[in-house]
């Protein structure tokens, strides 16, 4: 998991990435990305509506979305090019605690290369 340091957690952190930064909806998740303009850790947020379900529900595609946000950043990591200067928001979607793990996982790298957040 995230330290708090490297979360997003304030609605104003949200909104920024939303308005100015990239969006790419994939069939388990939207993800936003905004680059910050500096060489920190990127940021993370993680948002599930109220449309996906009871709280039971959310919580768990939470989970989902943070573990697979780890798995993908620590890859990128060990791999020598870790993702620095961008903030990123994961939205959950009625379809994120249906999809399949590794699908979960490819649309999370897909998202990234799309919105420009991951290098290739």
């Amino acid at each position: 998991m995230a330290s708090p340091e490297i979360r997003l957690k304030r609605r104003a952190e949200f909104l920024r990435v939303a308005s100015k930064g990239a969006k790419a909806p994939m069939p388990g998740l939207v993800l936003q990305a905004m680059a910050r303009g500096d060489e920190a850790p990127a940021r993370l947020g993680f948002t599930v509506t109220k449309k996906v379900g009871n709280s039971v529900t959310r919580n768990r595609t939470r989970r989902r979305l943070r573990e697979a946000a780890r798995i993908v950043l620590r890859e990128a990591e060990q791999g020598g090019q870790p993702l620095l200067g961008v903030d990123l928001v994961l939205i959950g979607r009625d379809g994120t605690r249906g999809r399949a793990f590794p699908a979960l996982l490819d649309d999370v790298r897909r998202a990234l290369r799309r919105t420009g957040a991951g290098r290739p």
